[in-house]
Parts: C-alpha cells; sequence; structure tokens
C-alpha cells in the first residue's frame, strides 16, 4: 500500500479524492472529494439517492470504487494491494437496520469481533463491552438477546458493537431513520457522547436540527456530487446553492406538516 501521501499524525484522518462509482453504468458518486479531520463530525445530508450512504459504504471498501481514491491516515486503502478486512478493523459503521445476530446474546454481539477479528481475550472483551453498555445506560441489557429489546435500545448496543474494536472513524448511516419517533432521542444522545468524547465520525442524516448541533461541517450531496459544504451555520442560514436551498425549505416544509 502507498504511504507517500505524509498524513497521519496531524494530516486528515480521511481524504476521498475523485471518487467516482456506478451501478449499471449509472453514476452513483460523482468525482466526489472530502477531507476529515481527527475529532470531526461530518454530516452527509441530501435527498435519498443522492449517494450518501454508497459514499459511506465505498469509504468502509462495502463497495469497489471505479475511480478516484481514499486514504485512511495517509494510507490508500483503494490500493489493490490493500486487505478489505484490515481497513474495516479501524472503522465502525452503523447501519439503519440494526444488524443485530438474533441468537447471541447482547453481550457476545459485541464481543465478537473484538475476539474473532482482533484477538481480544473474552475476558478483556467482556470487560470492553460491560463497559461501555454501563456508559450508554444498557448494562442490565448485557444477557439479553435483541427481539427483548426496543428498537431504541437495539440501535444502541449496534453503536456500541462498533465501538468495541475502537475505532478510528465511525461511520453512522441514517442509524435513526427505521426507529420511532420517541426513540430517537436516546439514539441522538448517544452520538452526542461520542463527539463529546472526540470520536471522528461520517453520519448520513434526515434530522436537520440534529445535524445543525452535532455538525462541524455540513455537505449536501445532490445527484452524487457533494455540491456545498460549510458550517451548519453557513449551509442552514445561507447556503450558497439553489438546489441546497431548495432541498432545506422542502425538508424544513415538510416537518411542519
Amino acid at each position: 500500500m502507498k504511504h507517500d501521501r505524509g498524513e497521519g499524525p496531524g494530516g486528515p484522518v480521511l481524504a476521498v479524492e475523485g471518487l467516482w462509482k456506478s451501478y449499471h453504468g449509472a453514476p452513483v458518486l460523482r468525482g466526489i472529494d472530502l477531507s476529515v479531520e481527527a475529532h470531526e463530525v461530518v454530516c452527509l445530508i441530501g435527498a435519498s439517492g443522492s449517494g450518501k450512504s454508497t459514499l459511506l459504504r465505498c469509504v468502509n471498501l462495502l463497495e469497489t470504487v471505479d475511480d478516484g481514491t481514499i486514504h485512511l491516515d495517509g494510507v490508500e486503502i483503494t490500493d489493490v494491494r490493500a486487505d478489505p478486512d484490515d481497513v474495516r478493523k479501524r472503522m465502525g459503521i452503523v447501519f439503519q437496520a440494526f444488524n443485530l445476530f438474533p441468537h447471541m446474546t447482547v453481550l457476545d454481539n459485541i464481543t465478537l469481533a473484538p475476539r474473532k477479528v482482533h484477538g481480544v481475550a473474552r475476558p478483556e472483551a467482556e470487560e470492553r463491552a460491560r463497559e461501555l453498555l454501563d456508559r450508554f445506560g444498557l448494562a442490565d441489557k448485557a444477557g439479553a438477546y435483541p427481539d427483548r429489546l426496543s428498537g431504541g435500545q437495539q440501535q444502541r448496543v449496534a453503536i456500541i458493537r462498533a465501538l468495541a474494536v475502537r475505532p478510528r472513524l465511525m461511520l453512522l448511516d441514517e442509524v435513526t431513520s427505521a426507529l420511532d419517533p420517541e426513540l430517537v432521542t436516546e439514539v441522538l444522545g448517544v452520538i452526542r457522547e461520542l463527539k463529546a468524547g472526540g470520536m471522528t465520525m461520517i453520519l448520513t442524516t434526515h434530522e436537520m436540527g440534529f445535524c445543525r448541533e452535532i455538525a462541524d461541517t455540513v455537505c449536501f450531496l445532490d445527484g452524487g456530487v457533494l455540491l456545498e459544504r460549510g458550517t451548519p451555520e453557513e449551509i442552514f442560514t445561507d447556503p450558497r446553492e439553489p438546489r441546497t436551498r431548495e432541498f432545506l425549505k422542502s425538508v424544513l416544509d415538510a416537518r411542519r406538516i
């Protein structure tokens, strides 16, 4: 793998340059450039189908890219010699579907990757898991099975499972969209705590108020193009692009109905 960019300590955690991705000849991502600094929270917003989830899947190497590069701490992870499994050890990704193993307890779900992928001894993995469960208000659920948990609790477990491997970067893909409104708050609280702890994160969300609160940088994707980026104040108060203004107006009008 290439180590020629010189990032790492003091450089961006993630650098995406000229990223293209198509499905069956139809472009989904069109020349995306994105840089994420250590401890930065980047929110991706845009209509469904704009490419937000695909971008996260490319960063995690769940999708192959057609053109462009992705660097993690200065190392090109899109290099053909890169080991995707090794790269994924350094990232946590959480989807809108919880993807918990139904036949495993909460504790076993959380400790599986540390033990099987990272080689952590069971006692150490379980100690870490219990610390995280306690931190996020689920200490009494270690022995429960996923079907005994609410949707909000399942999503918190999914986030804890990703945190258990001590990731360099967290990717959160619409983690509240499958939840009933009253359960959204508890999951957003977890993300707030992650930000307070300095976790580097990229998240996609339709929760505009939360995005404005949590993000350091907001990126608006439209038709696979990163059309505009800026601080929450810039994007939500005075966006430059007419398409950004149109999108935000439609989202906010829908919330008033």
